[in-house]
Parts: C-alpha cells; sequence; structure tokens
C-alpha cells in the first residue's frame, strides 16, 4: 500500500482546485484494497480555529477537543486523498450516506495529534457503489480515535445489494433548533468543508438543490453537543451517524435522543415530524 507523508497539513486552497479538476476528468482506474495512504506525523491544533467550531456547533469549551474535531483535522487529508489521480470516483459528486467514530479516550486539549487516512475496497449499493475513508488519530504513538466516513458514487446500481442502516428509533423532538440560512457558511470557515452545496442557494441549486443544505458532520457535532450538555456523553463510545435527507437552510428543526442503559439513540426531523434528517446511535464502551 503506497505511503504519502507530509511535514504540515495540506493547504485546502489548491486541494479545492484539485478537487475541481478530478471532477472533471474521467477516471481509468480499477480500485482495489491497496490504494493510498496519507499519514500526517504531526498535527497542531489551532486555538482560535477550535473556539470557533464549538461556538458553531454547540460544544462547551473544557480540557479535551470535541469528539467531532478530529474529523476537521483529518478532512485535508481526505480532500487530497479523493483528488488524487489514481481515485476511482468524481469527489464533487459523492455523497456522504453516514459516518462512524470510536473514541477510546478524550484527546487533550494541547495535543499534538498525528493523523492516518486510507479508503478500503468499493462494495455494491442499490444505488450505486460505496466506500469508506477511515481516519486514524494517534497520541504518543497510541491509536485514541478513528473515524468512518461512508460514501457512495452514483451509478446504476446494484438492486439485490445490501443497504446497511440504522434503524428509526421515532422520538419524540426534546427540543427545537433554529438554522440560519448562513450556517452553511459558518460551519465551512470553521471546518474546511467549503462545498459549494453548503453555502449559498445560487451555488446549491447548481448540484440539484432548492437552496443551501447544512453539513451532515455540522448536524451529528451539533446533536453530540447537546447530548454532552446533557450529560449522556461518555468518555469512551462509538457514534454512528446516517444521513437521510438534506436538511436545507434556513429551517427549523426537532433533536430527540434517548438513553437505555449505556446506548443513546437521537435523531434530527423536520418540523412536521415528517422528515428524518440524520439518525445516530452512541454506545458507550
Amino acid at each position: 500500500m503506497p505511503t504519502r507523508r507530509y511535514d504540515d497539513s495540506p493547504g485546502l486552497g489548491s486541494l479545492y482546485a484539485r478537487t475541481v479538476r478530478a471532477t472533471l476528468r474521467r477516471a481509468d482506474y480499477e480500485p482495489d484494497a491497496d490504494g493510498l495512504t496519507l499519514e500526517l506525523p504531526r498535527s497542531a491544533i489551532d486555538q482560535d480555529h477550535l473556539t470557533a467550531y464549538r461556538e458553531v456547533t454547540g460544544f462547551a469549551a473544557g480540557p479535551s477537543l470535541p469528539p467531532t474535531y478530529p474529523h476537521v483535522l483529518a478532512f485535508p487529508l481526505h480532500l487530497d486523498l479523493m483528488s488524487d489521480p489514481s481515485f476511482p470516483y468524481k469527489p464533487m459528486g459523492i455523497v456522504h450516506l453516514s459516518n462512524t467514530i470510536t473514541q477510546k479516550q478524550p484527546i487533550p486539549l494541547h495535543a499534538e495529534p498525528a493523523i492516518r487516512v486510507h479508503s478500503t475496497a468499493e462494495r455494491p449499493h442499490p444505488k450505486g457503489t460505496v466506500f469508506d475513508v477511515i481516519s486514524e488519530v494517534f497520541v504518543d504513538h497510541e491509536l485514541v480515535w478513528s473515524d468512518l466516513t461512508t460514501l457512495l458514487s452514483r451509478t446504476a446500481g446494484t438492486e439485490a445489494a445490501h443497504a446497511d442502516l440504522l434503524t428509526d428509533p421515532v422520538l419524540s423532538p426534546s427540543a427545537w433548533w433554529d438554522l440560519r440560512g448562513n450556517l452553511g457558511r459558518r460551519y465551512a470557515a470553521a471546518s474546511g468543508d467549503r462545498n459549494p452545496i453548503h453555502l449559498f442557494k445560487l451555488t446549491a441549486q447548481a448540484f440539484g438543490f432548492p437552496r443551501q443544505i447544512a453539513h451532515g458532520m455540522w448536524a451529528k457535532a451539533a446533536a453530540l453537543a447537546s447530548i454532552q450538555r446533557a450529560g449522556a456523553l461518555p468518555d469512551a463510545f462509538t457514534v454512528r451517524v446516517d444521513f437521510r435527507k438534506p436538511l436545507l437552510l434556513p429551517s427549523r428543526v426537532g433533536f430527540g435522543y434517548q438513553q437505555t442503559g449505556k446506548t443513546v439513540d437521537f435523531a434530527l426531523y423536520d418540523e412536521g415530524h415528517d422528515v428524518t434528517h440524520l439518525i445516530g446511535q452512541l454506545q458507550a464502551d
């Protein structure tokens, strides 16, 4: 498996330009399990950037990183991987289906974690082809956090293929969130994810959406921040979310959760409780 190592996190500006070029090209690549691995031996945490991330997601200040923040640290490597000439899919047409985070222990605020990113082999899906981008975070050579991002490249699909989905828990909203139209731009500034579908109505319409949509990872972070404020977020856990329906901005959404033993089920619904935007399940270790 070829490995690319960095002295510093790759710059997002050049990566976005490369992502556009990669989307326009036609890939002549046969994917296999031995894809590219990207490694960043040391990742410095910008405290101002972290503060902005906390503000837009709702995480309170504390001695450790929000459990979704390492995804932000790994994001430039995700872009580099998906814009590499060897990558078999057009990156700007990929759909984010789900995300699973395993936190073995909280990451200290002033840690300098090492990050490793690679993708898995493709597998069939009823709507195309799916694969995972795996991120691993190490502190002092110990694996403390990992993230599995499941992505869909739309093709004709395989009707008989299995689609792995969480069961909708059908919860009653315990809180209502009024989301402003600039939320996507605020989260983009804090996360580096400037996909045009999240920024403005016109840029979202270019990709078939009626107006801009919230980032899926913002929704996951905001849900976990709410669970944390309720005292239900442990130090060590695995949490998966499925992104069901796009969350248009501006909008009003309901957040609900239910704790049963070591398990927390949660979801985001539209105002009428007719549309499920996100389903999640957290399991304490």
